[in-house]
Order: C-alpha cells, then sequence, then structure tokens
C-alpha cells in the first residue's frame, strides 16, 4: 500500500551549496511561521558553532504541509567529516534533492552524498541553487551533473532526473530558466510529482528502522525512525532487534510517540506506514536497532558506517595551572562526557587506555574532532589532546596502509605553483590540472591524510585566503613514507611565573610570539614559534637588573610587536607529536609533554 499524504525527502549537497536557506525558504513558504514571527536565518542549524561556522554539523528533521501533503525533511551535512550523518538519514527517505551551486557546480561531497543516494536507488530532484550569482552558468552546471550521475552508473530513470533552477536566498524556484521568479511552489510541485509515496504494508508486523539518535537530559535517548510495516502506538510492547547483531531480541515499551511539524516535536498516539516518528522510553536504543512486533522480530539491514581515520589522545590536565579555570576536570568527568557523546555521533570511536587519564578519540576528520573539543570547553571542561594522527592497518601481506584522501583545490593561478610545492613535500601525487580560463586552477591531488593535517592554515596563507580546498575519502593506500610536518621549532618558556615585557622583548627576536605581557606561564610550555627548526627555552619572566643609573622607567621605551593568537584549529594545526594542547574555557595553551627540560633532552636521545 502506499502513502499518498506523505513524502520523505532529504537535502544533500557539498558544503555551502545552500541546504539550510533551502530548507528556510519551504518553511516560511508552507506557512510554519506566522506572517509577522521573527525567523533566525538558517533556522534549521540549531548549535551555536553551527550558526557561528556557518555550517551543519548534525542532520535535522523538519515537515512542512503542502497541499495536504505533508512533506518530512532532513537537513544533512556537507562537510566530508560529517559523512556519517548523511549515510544513516538515507535509509529514511524515499528520494532526495541534489543540490549544486549554479557557479562551483559539481564538488567533492556532491559524488559522496550523490553515490550514497544512488546505492540506495533514490530518485534524485537536481536543484540547481545560486542562480541569482553573477558568474552562475547554469547550463554548463547540468552537464557537469549528468556527467557524475553517468560516472557513478545511475539508472535510466535516475538520469531522467529533474532539474530546478533556484535562488534559495530570493525565496524561488523555475522550472525553466526563462520563467517569471515567483515562489517556491515548482519546487513544491516537483517535490509531489517526482519522489514516491512511501510503501509498506499496514497489516503486517510493525518494524522500525532507528536511523538517527537525538538526546534529551530529561528523557534521555530519543531514537527517530520511518515506520516501513505495520503501525506503531503509545505502550505497544515491541522487541529491539539488529541486522548485524543476530543474537540481540530485547523486550521494550514504547513510552511517548512523536511526529514532526515545522521545526517541533508533536505527541501522537499512534503512526502508520511512511511516518516519520521519534520515540522516547527505551534506554539502549542505538542507531541500527529496528523496533518490531514480538511475533515478527525480522530486523531491516542498515549499512555500516564508514570507519574513523583519525585519532586523538584526550588527556586530563597535569599542567601546573591545571584545575583553575575548568568546571569539570577530573578523569571521571572527562571519561562520561566522551561515552555521553557516543549517544548522538555515530562516526565516533572512544576507547579506554592503559591509564585511566587517558582516552583515545577516533572520528572522521579534523573538523568533526575540533567541534566537539569546542563543545567541551564551552560546556566548562578542562583537559588537554595531543596531536592528531591517522589509523593505520595492514593488509593480508602485512603491508602498513594509510588512508588515503583525494583533494580538489581551487586558486589563483599565481598561486598555484607554491601550492603544488607544498603538497608534493606532505607527499601528495597531482592528478589533474585544469584552468577555468578566468585567472583561476583547479588542482586535484591523491595524498595521504596525516599530510592534510596542519596544511589548512598554511594553505590559506599562501593563497593569501583566496583558496579553496575541498577533501574526500578516497579509501586506504600503500603508506608513502615519513612527512615532516612542521619546519620551525618551538620557543619554550624556561621557567614559572608572569611574562615580562622585558623578557619578552628579548624572546621576540628568536620568532612569533603567542602569548603577551602579564599572561601566566610554566616551565616547558610553548610560548612562540622559532624562526629555525630546533627548540629553544627562554626566560620571559626575567626581569632588567637594576643599578644606580639604570631606571625601571627605561623599559616604556620597549615596543613589542602584538602577539599571534592562535584559534582552536591553529593550535591543533601547530601542535607537533611530541606536544600537547592544553585546553580550557578560557585559555589555549600549547606545552611539551615533558615539562622538565632535563628530562625531556634525555628523552630525545633515546627515541
Amino acid at each position: 500500500m502506499k502513502r499518498e499524504d506523505i513524502r520523505n525527502i532529504a537535502i544533500i549537497a557539498h558544503v555551502d551549496h545552500g541546504k539550510t536557506t533551502l530548507v528556510d525558504e519551504l518553511l516560511k513558504q508552507s506557512g510554519v511561521f506566522r506572517a509577522n514571527q521573527a525567523v533566525a536565518e538558517r533556522v534549521m542549524d540549531s548549535g551555536d558553532i553551527e550558526r557561528e561556522r556557518g555550517i551543519t554539523i548534525l542532520s535535522k528533521n523538519t515537515a512542512v504541509t503542502y497541499k495536504d501533503i505533508k512533506i518530512n525533511i532532513i537537513d544533512t551535512p556537507g562537510h566530508a567529516d560529517f559523512g556519517g550523518e548523511v549515510e544513516r538519514v538515507l535509509k529514511m527517505v524515499n528520494g532526495v534533492i541534489l543540490v549544486v551551486d549554479a557557479f562551483e557546480g559539481s564538488m567533492p561531497q556532491t559524488k559522496f552524498v550523490l553515490r550514497k543516494a544512488l546505492e540506495l536507488s533514490l530518485p534524485v530532484i537536481v536543484c540547481i541553487n545560486k542562480i541569482d550569482r553573477p558568474e552562475a552558468r547554469p547550463a554548463e552546471v547540468i552537464d557537469e551533473v549528468l556527467e557524475l550521475l553517468m560516472d557513478l552508473d545511475a539508472s535510466d530513470a535516475q538520469l531522467d532526473c529533474p532539474f530546478v533552477f533556484a535562488s534559495a536566498r530570493d525565496g524561488y524556484a523555475l522550472l525553466d530558466l526563462k520563467d517569471e521568479p515567483k515562489d517556491m511552489t515548482p519546487l513544491f510541485e516537483t517535490i509531489i510529482n517526482s519522489i514516491p509515496a512511501p510503501e509498506g504494508d499496514p497489516d503486517a508486523g510493525t518494524q522500525v528502522l532507528i536511523s538517527t539518535i537525538d538526546y534529551n537530559e530529561y528523557v534521555g535517548r530519543i531514537g527517530v525512525g520511518k515506520v516501513d510495516n505495520g503501525s506503531i502506538r503509545v505502550n505497544q510492547e515491541m522487541v529491539m532487534v539488529n541486522h548485524h547483531s543476530p543474537d540481540q531480541c530485547k523486550k521494550v515499551k514504547i513510552s511517548r510517540l512523536y511526529e514532526f511539524d515545522g521545526l517541533n516535536k508533536v505527541d501522537v498516539t499512534e503512526a502508520g506506514i511512511g511516518s516519520i516518528v521519534a520515540i522516547s522510553g527505551i534506554a539502549d536504543i542505538h542507531i541500527g536497532d529496528t523496533l518490531c512486533s514480538p511475533e515478527y522480530p525480522l530486523p531491516i539491514p542498515f549499512q555500516k558506517i564508514s570507519e574513523p581515520t583519525i585519532s586523538m589522545d584526550f588527556l586530563v590536565n597535569d599542567s601546573p595551572l591545571a584545575g583553575r579555570e575548568g568546571k569539570y576536570v577530573t578523569s571521571r568527568h572527562l571519561r562520561d562526557r566522551l561515552f555521553r557523546e557516543l549517544n548522538t555521533d555515530v562516526s565516533l570511536r572512544v576507547e579506554e587506555t592503559e591509564t585511566t587519564e587517558r582516552f583515545k578519540v577516533s572520528g572522521r576528520g579534523e573538523l568533526h574532532l575540533s567541534v566537539l573539543i569546542e563543545n567541551m570547553r564551552r560546556e566548562g571542561y578542562e583537559f588537554a589532546v595531543s596531536k592528531a594522527e591517522v589509523l593505520y592497518r595492514t593488509d593480508e601481506k602485512g603491508h602498513k596502509l594509510e588512508p588515503m584522501e583525494r583533494a580538489y583545490v581551487d586558486v589563483d593561478d599565481e598561486f598555484s605553483g607554491s601550492v603544488i610545492q607544498k603538497l608534493g613535500e606532505r607527499k601528495g601525487e597531482l592528478l589533474n590540472m585544469s584552468s577555468n580560463g578566468s585567472g583561476s586552477t583547479r588542482l586535484e591531488f591523491l595524498i595521504p591524510a596525516r599530510g592534510l593535517i596542519g596544511y589548512r592554515g598554511e594553505f590559506l596563507t599562501d593563497t593569501k585566503g583566496t583558496g579553496v580546498l575541498n577533501t574526500i575519502f578516497e579509501g586506504y593506500g600503500p603508506y608513502k613514507g615519513d612527512i615532516q610536518y612542521r619546519k620551525q621549532g618551538s620557543l619554550i618558556a624556561f621557567e614559572a611565573g608572569d611574562a615580562i615585557t622585558y623578557g619578552l622583548f628579548n624572546a621576540q627576536e628568536r620568532g612569533a610570539l603567542f602569548i603577551g605581557p602579564g599572561e601566566k606561564v610554566y616551565a616547558g610550555m610553548v610560548i612562540g614559534q622559532n624562526g629555525k627548526a630546533e627548540d629553544i627555552e627562554l626566560n620571559v619572566c626575567k626581569t632588567k637588573k637594576l643599578t644606580n643609573t639604570r631606571s625601571s622607567s627605561a623599559d616604556e621605551a620597549l615596543k613589542l610587536t602584538p602577539p599571534r593568537v592562535l584559534s582552536l584549529e591553529q593550535c591543533l594545526e601547530f601542535i607537533d607529536t611530541d606536544e600537547l594542547l592544553e585546553i580550557t574555557p578560557k585559555s589555549l595553551r600549547i606545552r611539551k609533554k615533558i615539562l622538565d627540560p632535563t628530562l625531556r633532552k634525555r628523552a630525545s636521545f633515546n627515541k
């Protein structure tokens, strides 16, 4: 049976192609908001970090009603680091809207998300967005998307997909570029006509595959999934099974049931096939679990989420300044918080180590882990992290394999030489180089994932902030050899105390400083970057010796260069393998793993 009053769609795209803005307009034009209601831009990006950075991190569910048909919409992330969010939600929908920028065209993540949709045989609507851009080239972008569909072995039905042209920012969609822009009606109509209604057997045993986990401090874990067969109601007795764990079969009870309406969850007593529901009351529900009728315990197949490729150690902060700024500082606090993150983040792995003070945290990329660090920092946690390292594998013959990335670089012609040189030094292999004729070059590299660690900041400097670097996980390949991450050494504080202008003035001749006068330092803390390769220890707490002829007021003539204040990402890029980043709600401090200079020297000899 088909449920003609429902459509389930996901909006997928490369980062910054306008998915979330498009959802905003669909919400506004479907009457979700009052006429005089103040609505924030990108209303679906509800997290603080999402709003600040202008990116989507977690997939979100919403629903609109058009001509008495309920359209469940899932807004997904565009960054490769959050690809796990895209993979799992596609099991809930019956079709996708692929959003492509009318200027940038098909990009790496466009290929990734489209491949996932095609593997599940989902019909596609292509939305060419940002056609209001002065440099828009929609006709060429259509050809690029069709080429991409053929490269990914799309079926004839998928190749015959409808194209819609839109400006999400200005709130209109067109079926033909010559049409008069009005509103989003053409897109709504295309969704109704092109996306199939969900199908299922209302009289069969209940089956609900959990594709997303939400978390609430008051009700705990909330499972979100689509009703594939039967119906589900409050207080129903069910069993929880899993395709990848055949032995699992646990009796559970549905305590509360919600459906989505606009931006809200609405309590319902019962839901039928095709409905996307949220279920609370099951403490240990996980992504991939299937809720079934006890008499029909058949799990729905669910693809395993891609494995992490990068890891960091999270440690209890043991520096001399530990415990002064954080609210949660112990190993128990750190452990509880990291394992709680697993409730909602399927791509994350947390492993305990031989010591209770250290946890190995693995994710899909530097951005993935930096967002977790920033969230914990804002919640009042104080801890330290090591440099990001890739996760290696071995093949059947015992050869070492490492994760490889396909990197696409768009730069002005004048900077292409510098980028090719730097990525070559990091074991990158140039696969393709093309010019678009307007002074810009696109470079395509195959590069080890560790070769990109710490490169983004350097890349922005080399291209004067104009370059665009996109990467996508390619798979595991043979180990490419050692890579030198950093050519400059560190400036290290020699003793504990407050940084003094006189000491800093003498130190700044050696390189760029990260601290200013009055800041607390301790022995072993990194206070700057040396211009040369080796590490240097400096005393920045040193005051000038006073004599009858030298007064303290002579310091006023000393001029300090303003310190280089590093962001969290810049700190994570800067630290070397023998360093840690100390993270507190107020401060970011780089330090050596071994603070004592004698022990540090001895350890370097024993390598």
